[in-house]
């Protein structure tokens, strides 16, 4: 039976947070308004007073997510005002913390899966989301002086990502238990090719070899 959030609480904010904690354990598509309503120990009537739509509720509940998502951004900033690879190194540690955490992973991730159509007003807030982050990561690597900051923000996104989807996948001593010390080795290989005054090493294509004549 699900928990019914505290009547205490003023019915806007008891409905996004019983959304939040439904969508997270059954999925949007898993969750009518019904019972969205009764976690929130109010109406249907009041949902919609509130809430023009499932669709417009979904989005408030992505918009605290992405508010949550902005206050850890700015904590980590502040944390380390003068060490841009502290920060770094923080991120690494908020992501492995995201990455094995409950096993749901990514709410924004998540949402875009099952929101399939092109023209749903939560998935442009969820690539504006996604994209912001990106550009943040790279700006951090900027800052501590990686010589070739989008590919190592690009490789760190990638890893934080895939490790989310490995945790619910094979669960938290799969590959995600790895993530931080995969994530060092990667900051570790791009800083040092920021101290040698060159660009990460690049493959070679092997010399093709000559035909043998008879």
């Amino acid at each position: 039976m699900e928990t019914v959030i505290a009547a205490t609480r003023k019915p806007r904010e008891r409905i996004i947070e019983a959304a939040c904690d439904l969508f997270r354990k059954h999925g949007i598509r898993g969750v009518g308004v019904d019972a969205i309503a009764e976690a929130a120990d109010t109406n249907k009537m009041t949902l919609y007073r509130h809430f023009g739509s499932k669709d417009d509720l979904v989005v408030a509940w992505l918009r605290e997510v992405e508010q949550a998502g902005e206050t850890a951004w700015n904590d980590l900033l502040a944390a380390h005002p003068n060490d841009p690879m502290a920060r770094i190194q923080d991120w690494v540690g908020k992501a492995a913390e995201c990455a094995v955490g409950d096993g749901r992973g990514c709410d924004m991730a998540n949402t875009a899966i099952e929101l399939t159509e092109e023209g749903h007003p939560a998935r442009r807030l969820i690539q504006e989301f996604k994209i912001r982050h990106r550009e943040r990561l790279v700006q951090l690597c900027r800052d501590a002086g990686i010589v070739e900051a989008d590919l190592l923000a690009d490789a760190l996104y990638l890893l934080v990502e895939g490790a989310r989807v490995s945790r619910q996948s094979v669960g938290v001593q799969g590959p995600c238990a790895h993530f931080t010390t995969v994530a060092q080795a990667v900051i570790r290989a791009f800083a040092q090719n920021k101290k040698m005054g060159a660009a990460a090493p690049s493959l070679k294509k092997a010399p093709e070899k000559q035909p043998v004549r008879a």
